[in-house]
């Protein structure tokens, strides 16, 4: 079977173990995921089977959602609460208070990373780094924080939910929050709502898929649906599935640059196309850029 499904993960599954037993599940030589989460969150996981592996590269760059849980007055080395405790302290923070420092963290804002992080150094993981003890200069790196909305939990914590775009750290957004706050703060529990396009509400945990794994299957061309679509004879059909290129002028319904989904006069997917100009200057082209 070939195509995306929406994974639940559950706490303690790496993103690596996730992909591997939806590849038992579905029986598939070949899986991957479209974006890492922390072995503690849990949440949408997109992950694609078979020939899908192939568009992982060309999902929709859309943002984030994330709904998070946090503790003020405590830090630790890896910024959420499963690290050591670097500094405790009661702080007694208000909604108000905390509230009033969010406006510095929307928008258009620079985020260091955290050392316990999958990024590499000349060669080597961050955390690798991290768990040797050593910390290593990080960049600073642009991110947007389209919206933070706030609440307070009956046990004291609060609960942040955040749209952001991709490479947001939520637990470098919460131990900046702390910072600002003078108290310090930790993120206690993490949940991805949304990511690729991808949204909960597709998402199946993996008893769930074990039970019906058909049902959850979503087609290849499902998340490219906001893309035009051109259909093409049947030997342009073979010529595009081998990754030719295909003049525009014998393509209908093109119509201006850009990517597009390719369809078989039968209504197969083939892959997605993209509308450009060739090498030769007068010839326009509709060149693979992924195939089924």
């Amino acid at each position: 079977m070939d195509g995306f499904v929406v994974l639940d993960k559950s706490e303690g599954m790496t993103s690596f173990q996730a992909a591997s037993c939806l590849k038992k599940i579905y029986q598939q030589k070949k899986t991957g995921h479209t974006g890492t989460l922390d072995p503690m969150a849990t949440g949408v996981l997109p992950v694609a089977l078979g020939k899908a592996t192939r568009f992982i590269d060309f999902l929709p760059d859309a943002e984030k959602a994330y709904t998070a849980r946090f503790r003020c007055g405590m830090t630790t080395d890896t910024l959420d609460i499963t690290g050591k405790v670097l500094s405790q302290m009661d702080a007694h923070v208000t909604l108000q208070q905390i509230q009033a420092v969010l406006p510095a963290f929307t928008g258009d804002i620079l985020q260091v990373p955290p050392m316990y992080s999958a990024l590499s150094v000349n060669g080597q993981r961050l955390y690798q780094l991290a768990r040797r003890g050593m910390e290593v200069e990080r960049q600073a790196r642009p991110v947007h924080i389209d919206s933070l909305t706030l609440s307070q939990n009956a046990d004291g914590d609060f609960t942040l939910e955040v749209r952001c775009s991709r490479g947001t750290y939520i637990r470098s957004l919460i131990d900046d929050i702390g910072k600002a706050l003078g108290c310090g703060a930790v993120m206690t529990a993490l949940r991805r709502t949304a990511s690729n396009g991808f949204f909960v509400e597709q998402a199946h945990t993996a008893q769930e898929l074990c039970s019906d794994p058909v049902a959850a299957l979503i087609p290849i061309d499902a998340p490219f649906a906001s893309l035009r679509a051109v259909t093409v004879t049947q030997k342009q059909a073979v010529r595009f599935g081998n990754g030719g290129e295909l003049a525009a002028d014998r393509v209908r319904d093109l119509t201006d640059a850009g990517r597009y989904r390719v369809y078989a006069p039968s209504g197969a997917f083939l892959g997605l196309g993209e509308l450009r100009q060739a090498e030769e200057p007068a010839l326009i082209v509709l060149r693979s850029t992924g195939y089924v």
